[in-house]
């Protein structure tokens, strides 16, 4: 009998991912959970990186709750009950870490089986996230680059994928491999859908950025219907922000706040004392892409989820 799960509790896992390294796949599953945590949404966040960067922007890397993908791996590779931890209120995040070399190796050499082994092994993340994903409004995969066996089972786990891109060669191959490896698990998750592509550390102009990473997009994926998966909005570049929020551990709607709260210059010198900035001024306008971009996933994916409900419908009374 062929091993199936129940994907009940997998309609709202999303996984970050792009073949390529350095686009953003971390800042924006910690800065849309940190900000729907806000939102009273209960998110869970997957760490699948074996340098488990989510420690840093969240605060807990090299703390005691850090345990390096220890939990991760026991949980897919021996069927333990994924055990996360709070980041934030609302929020919770499997931490990952070098450990998780572990799962890509093990899982490597279940890959080359065949039958249900390799199905089980295809599956261990969706068999790992049903078990508790009932508990959560959303779930994030941040999903590491260059890592065929971590990224599949990611793929394999999910109901969207979103890509985040930056607009250069390297990270537009990347977003095309990615878009590949959908077709490689449509067996075993047929229901996979792209959420969406989008444009991260921008610096030119709204206009500009539309326009040319569209199409560049249409040109890496191969046709002129990819347009509509590019997100309208994109993620701003600073990077004093990026400094200092991993500095700071802070998220960057966080770190905004407390420039737009803190001291300001005159009321320093006021005091006689020398001014010292809570962080710089651009935090804000990355917070308010950040807060873009997260109203647009979330408007996709309920978009997405009443044309599943629609077409449903249908189909039931045909």
């Amino acid at each position: 009998m062929a091993f199936i799960i129940d994907r009940t509790n997998l309609q709202r896992v999303v996984a970050v991912i792009n073949n390529k390294g350095g686009v953003g796949k971390t800042t924006l599953c910690a800065n849309i959970a940190g900000i729907m945590g806000e939102g009273n949404w209960r998110v869970l966040v997957v760490d699948l990186d074996p340098q488990g960067n989510l420690g840093l922007d969240f605060g807990y890397h090299g703390t005691d709750r850090d345990d390096d993908g220890a939990g991760l791996s026991k949980a897919l590779l021996y069927g333990d009950l994924l055990q996360p931890i709070e980041v934030r209120p609302n929020v919770d995040v499997v931490p990952g870490g070098r450990l998780v070399e572990y799962i890509n190796t093990s899982l490597a050499q279940q890959f080359g089986q065949s039958g249900e082994a390799a199905t089980r092994a295809r599956l261990s993340l969706a068999s790992a996230l049903a078990k508790i994903g009932d508990q959560y409004d959303l779930v994030l995969l941040d999903c590491p680059p260059n890592t065929d066996i971590i990224q599949s089972i990611a793929v394999a786990a999910a109901r969207y994928i979103l890509i985040p891109a930056k607009a250069d060669e390297a990270s537009l191959q990347g977003l095309t491999l990615t878009a590949e490896r959908l077709d490689k698990v449509i067996d075993i998750n047929p229901d996979v859908d792209l959420l969406g592509v989008v444009n991260f550390a921008s610096s030119a102009s709204e206009t500009v950025v539309r326009r040319d990473f569209a199409d560049a997009v249409v040109r890496a994926l191969g046709g002129e219907e990819a347009r509509a998966s590019v997100f309208e909005t994109y993620v701003r570049h600073s990077g004093s922000t990026a400094k200092a929020t991993r500095e700071k551990r802070l998220l960057v709607h966080e770190l905004d706040k407390k420039v737009k709260t803190g001291e300001k210059w005159y009321e320093s010198i006021k005091r006689g004392v020398k001014h010292v900035a809570p962080g710089p001024q651009s935090a804000g306008s990355v917070a308010d892409s950040l807060y873009a971009v997260t109203q647009e996933l979330i408007a996709r994916l309920t978009d997405k989820e009443e044309e599943a409900a629609q077409t449903a419908e249908e189909s039931a009374n045909v």
